[in-house]
């Protein structure tokens, strides 16, 4: 017979072997037993022979009383052992012994701790006891039946423990009837036992299975004893299973947090906290579950296919990514849900997710990474097919409406099967970034198609300088972008856009020749390029009439106060147009304050000290035009205007010197011809010369002395 060694789990001071205890886990390999094992627990008075009982019922070798010592305490603190050849796994646990004398008063105390460390540890308790207790009011047993009853009654809810009590040394007395009393003995100390608060009068049945069984004298009958222990022994046998003697056992624990559970529950006990069970199991739960779940995580990140799939995706999309990652997920989550299925559900549950969260944190750079590959795989396509469509004259609206679609199909295929079936996950927003990508190409090419249409010809119109220049630019402003705007608007319908979010695209696009409208007019009021148009066009309307004749090539007198008052108001036209941007078409008297202010000079100067109070003030010295439309951009002040109106006076006065001098002179010259010509008359063989001839020549030798 093999005798399995016993393991001191608490010593004699209360200390918990943790290291003992996981050497025994090992060597025995109780872990690995599930929920398939029991565990036994003996109690009772010292030197009542309780080692020995249980080594002749579980053939362990816990250390037993020399007889020839006389009575004293051979087991101190609490051992365990496994039970030899006994299936389930069972575990054998020998408690010191009550109401020693080595203790004294410290008795008491642990009696009381060793006994809540059987009833929350064990399956199965034994109480080993006297026959000839049964009956007496100062039996040594009743003070332990006492402090078992009141444990339970204190600490525990209604859960059910199997009592087995066994009479030692039993003779003749009938065994009917050492249970008859045996039970009413445990009902009356179960009765005086105070009720908590919380339990009226709970029935000692709610509580415990009390079997009841008995052995002859160890040494006097040593063979019968021996046969009664070997069908003792029998009733362990199978004793988790349905109408064994622990059949009906709920809520157990797997064996491998048997430490864990075992520790947590001394060190309350010892603690002298009250035992809460239902909070010890939870703990456990919580300890055990996160190790698996910790356990899985590490697996799963450095599973080889994982890792495999990892690297592979950092180059390109790979096809069937969702399925394999979601497989091997579920493979550890699976084997997670398998080890910790005896745990609290509600525990069990909870680190399950915290397991899925962690593992979705794994994999989710590698997730993005897939659909950053297909997002910029499919806005590549997209561009592409359409610039390759677009070279070959088809029309756009079409293609957008063709290769958007296509794209989208092929990019939600692609999300679809990266898709991680264990996540919520989902591909909102590499898709938001598409359509806008998408829509984003949509509108550079309507601003470039904007920009091409209105960049020249407003270049142009400002150049022009027409009194109509305003009302042609907002014509081409107008008819270019709306046109631009409702091919957008047709095009944008293969997106699945709302209407809002339709207009506020179209009015970028309007804002964008609104822009692009503003930035040439700006460039066109530039100080320098402005007083070189006006220069320019009081060069062409001074020098030239409505033919475009050079007034210098013609033999009429002409007004110079008249041709230079026409072409300082064409200068001052281009002065005034650029001064605001005009956007709809409202009247407005900029031209005319001008006009007032520097062509007429009917505002008085204020630098002049005869200047009377009432005299209007200048509206040049202003920095704003007053009576213009809130939608007009200024683009030059009023005081801008004056000063390059001051300087461009200066820079035409000597072509207007020079017109003036020169008319003086051809004046001289006609009178001079005209002597000349009356006396030549008089003289014979006079040769007659056209007036044009002579005034062309005299205008010729004029215009030369000047140069000489």
């Amino acid at each position: 017979m093999k005798m399995e060694q016993g393991m001191q789990l608490i010593d004699g001071n209360g200390k918990f072997n943790v290291d003992g205890l996981k050497d025994f886990m090992t060597a025995t390999e109780f872990a690995q037993s599930g929920l398939s094992y029991a565990i036994v627990a003996i109690i009772g008075s010292q030197s009542s022979g309780k080692s020995t009982l249980m080594n002749q019922t579980f053939h362990t070798n816990f250390e037993e009383m020399d007889a020839y010592n006389g009575r004293s305490q051979t087991t101190k603190g609490i051992w365990i052992a496994k039970c030899s050849d006994i299936d389930p796994f069972t575990i054998a646990m020998d408690f010191e012994g009550t109401d020693s004398n080595q203790r004294g008063e410290d008795d008491t105390a642990f009696e009381k701790q060793s006994t809540l460390f059987a009833l929350a540890i064990a399956d199965v308790v034994l109480i080993n006891m006297w026959y000839k207790d049964i009956g007496l009011e100062n039996a040594a047993s009743r003070p332990l039946l006492k402090t078992v009853f009141q444990v339970m009654k204190r600490l525990f809810k209604p859960r059910k423990k199997t009592l087995l009590f066994v009479l030692r040394d039993h003779s003749k007395t009938p065994l009917e009837y050492l249970k008859t009393a045996l039970l009413e003995d445990i009902e009356k100390i179960w009765a005086a036992v105070a009720e908590p608060e919380t339990l009226c009068s709970a029935p000692l049945k709610e509580f415990f299975n009390v079997e009841i069984t008995a052995l002859p004298h160890y040494e006097f009958q040593e063979e019968k004893f021996k046969e009664q222990v070997a069908q003792l022994r029998q009733r362990f046998v199978h004793s988790i299973y349905p109408g064994g003697l622990v059949g009906d056992r709920q809520e157990v624990e797997p064996a491998s947090v048997f430490p864990l559970r075992a520790e947590e529950i001394w060190k309350i006990i010892k603690d002298n906290k009250d035992l809460d069970l239902p909070a010890v199991k939870v703990m456990v739960a919580t300890v055990r579950c996160e190790e698996i779940a910790d356990e899985k995580l590490k697996c799963f990140t450095y599973d080889e296919d994982w890792l495999k799939m990892k690297e592979a995706v950092q180059d390109g999309p790979v096809s069937g990514f969702g399925g394999a990652v979601s497989s091997i997920l579920e493979t550890y989550l699976s084997e997670y849900d398998r080890e910790v299925v005896y745990f609290d559900q509600e525990v069990r549950n909870e680190k399950r997710r915290q397991l899925l969260s962690n593992a979705l944190m794994v994999v989710r750079d590698a997730y993005d990474t897939l659909l950053m590959h297909l997002y910029s795989n499919t806005v590549k396509s997209f561009k592409t097919r359409l610039e390759q469509s677009q070279n070959e004259g088809h029309e756009y609206v079409v293609d957008i409406h063709l290769y958007s679609q296509s794209c989208m199909v092929e990019f939600d295929q692609g999300c679809e099967d990266a898709a991680i079936h264990q996540s919520e996950w989902n591909a909102s927003k590499y898709r938001k970034k598409l359509i806008c990508d998408m829509l984003s190409e949509m509108m550079a090419k309507y601003k470039k198609q904007i920009t091409h249409a209105l960049s020249k010809r407003v270049e142009s119109l400002l150049e022009s300088g027409e009194r109509d220049t305003w009302a042609s630019i907002r014509n081409l402003f107008e008819g270019n972008t709306e046109a631009a705007v409702s091919e957008f608007s047709d095009a944008a319908v293969s997106f699945n856009l709302n209407s809002s979010e339709i207009d506020t695209r179209s009015q970028h696009l309007r804002e964008h020749a609104r822009n692009l409208l503003e930035m040439k007019a700006r460039e066109a009021a530039d100080a320098g390029r402005v007083l070189m148009r006006m220069k320019d066009r009081f060069s062409k309307a001074f020098n030239h009439d409505e033919n475009s004749t050079s007034w210098y090539n013609l033999t009429t007198e002409r007004n110079l106060d008249e041709i230079e008052r026409d072409a300082l108001s064409a200068s001052l036209r281009i002065l005034s147009l650029i001064a605001a941007i005009r956007f709809d078409g409202m009247p407005d008297q900029i031209e005319n304050v001008l006009y007032s202010s520097l062509v007429d000079r009917t505002v008085p100067d204020q630098s002049l000290p005869n200047a009377f109070m009432g005299a209007k003030l200048d509206p040049l010295a202003l920095d704003t035009w007053e009576e213009v439309s809130p939608e007009a951009t200024t683009l030059l002040r009023p005081e801008d205007c004056k000063s390059l109106w001051m300087n461009f006076i200066e820079e035409v006065e000597p072509m207007v010197t020079g017109a003036r001098s020169l008319q003086d002179g051809r004046r001289r010259i006609r009178s001079y011809a005209a002597a000349a010509a009356a006396t030549a008359a008089v003289g014979a063989g006079a040769v007659v010369v056209g007036p044009a001839a002579l005034v062309n020549a005299a205008v010729w030798i004029f215009l030369r002395s000047r140069r000489l």
